[in-house]
């Protein structure tokens, strides 16, 4: 018997609620391009060692460019990642398909004043609104990010090309070859005058 974390269900329209068990994400709150009277419902939950293979088979076939890298070795370091604290590995599935992956991986920084967590992978299947996906993944990775004590969050410009208003939504800006989103919490400066 296992514990389920916290986590939440939010819609993109309501404000978020916690609950005790994967949450949903009902993205779209602008109808899709492909149907306008269709409403997709994503569940973003953490990765498990079983999800692996179906991660390296969505890298695969949505990155060709990438074929070398999706291999037995990146399915290791996903399986290790999965268990790491310094990661959040999460996928977006939809009918028990898979929507979506996406790899966070923390850094410790002296110049960012704590930790920057990289966005490392972020996949879309083709199949799926690409704008829908991507902006609840991110949206998780940031709510991981912050809960780990990150700083900055960053990421390649490669990953957010396709749906860049969807990254500028949630705060990231251009920072020469990535584009990154300051989370830090403003401290205040108690006893000091």
């Amino acid at each position: 018997c296992t514990l389920a974390a916290p986590v939440r269900r939010c819609d993109a329209r309501f404000p978020v609620e916690p609950v005790r068990e994967p949450f949903t994400v009902r993205a779209g709150s602008r109808p899709s391009s492909r149907s306008r009277a269709h409403r997709v419902e994503y569940q973003v939950r953490a990765a498990r060692i079983t999800d692996v293979e179906r991660m390296l088979a969505l890298w695969s076939a949505t990155a060709p460019a990438a074929g070398a890298a999706a291999t037995l070795d990146a399915g290791d370091l996903l399986r290790q990642l999965v268990y790491l604290p310094q990661a959040s590995v999460l996928v977006a599935e939809t009918l028990r398909a898979l929507a979506g992956l996406a790899v966070l991986a923390l850094r410790p920084s002296v110049h960012a004043g704590g930790y920057v967590g990289s966005v490392d992978l972020l996949v879309v299947d083709p199949r799926h609104d690409q704008e829908q996906v991507t902006g609840v993944l991110v949206e998780e990775l940031l709510r991981s990010a912050r809960n780990k004590g990150c700083t900055v969050v960053e990421a390649a410009l490669e990953y957010a090309r396709n749906a860049l208003p969807v990254w500028e939504r949630f705060g990231f800006a251009s920072a020469g070859p990535r584009i990154e989103c300051l989370i830090r919490a403003e401290r205040a400066s108690a006893g000091r005058g």
